[in-house]
């Protein structure tokens, strides 16, 4: 358990880091910027090996039971946060409506997933996420994250759409042999 907590930790501590400009600032100014991303994407690696490591060998020790139709709202969930991730990563008029659509997908991911699992392992890194997802936004807002100006044709939904729709189709088929567990 102590891994995944220090796993959580790491990543939401490194990810926050931005909010702290000045500290931020100074630790480029002493290392360089070409280090300092390499040490943020080492220490965010290192974190997610530590929160495989710590849910795979933590005990599953229940806290509450998912309500049965918890799996449809999680399938409908992981659509939409699949459809978000690729959205942060195309352009799209999700940015036009929302300045973090990639914080947003990982909100829902760790949401999604407290709707079909209830155990104490599953609250530490899904709503741990879930809230450095949010934490994460309120820190781009104090920094000046700006929505999309511009607004694009409608068809410049249709590839984020397509990318989640199959994301979430390869994930399903997956998701036992990367997690062990069926979806369905």
């Amino acid at each position: 358990m102590k891994y995944l907590i220090l796993g959580v930790l790491i990543f939401a501590g490194v990810h926050l880091l931005p909010t702290f400009v000045g500290l931020r600032a100074g630790i480029i100014r002493l290392i360089g910027e070409k280090l300092y991303q390499a040490l943020v994407a080492l220490a965010s690696f290192g974190s997610i090996g530590l929160m495989v490591v710590g849910f795979k060998h933590s005990e599953m020790l229940d806290i509450y039971h998912p309500p049965k139709w918890g799996h449809l709202v999680t399938a409908v969930l992981m659509l939409i946060s699949l459809t978000l991730f690729a959205a942060s990563h195309m352009p799209t008029n999700i940015k036009h409506y929302t300045r973090h659509p990639m914080l947003w997908g990982l909100v829902l991911w760790g949401v999604a997933h407290l709707f079909a699992n209830g155990d104490k392992s599953s609250i530490i890194l899904f709503g741990g996420l879930a809230v450095y997802g949010l934490l994460g936004m309120a820190s781009a807002n104090l920094r000046g994250a700006k929505l999309q100006p511009q607004t694009l044709p409608w068809r410049a939904e249709v590839k984020p759409v397509l990318a989640g729709v199959v994301a979430y189709l390869v994930l399903v088929l997956l998701h036992p042999y990367l997690f062990g567990v069926s979806v369905y």
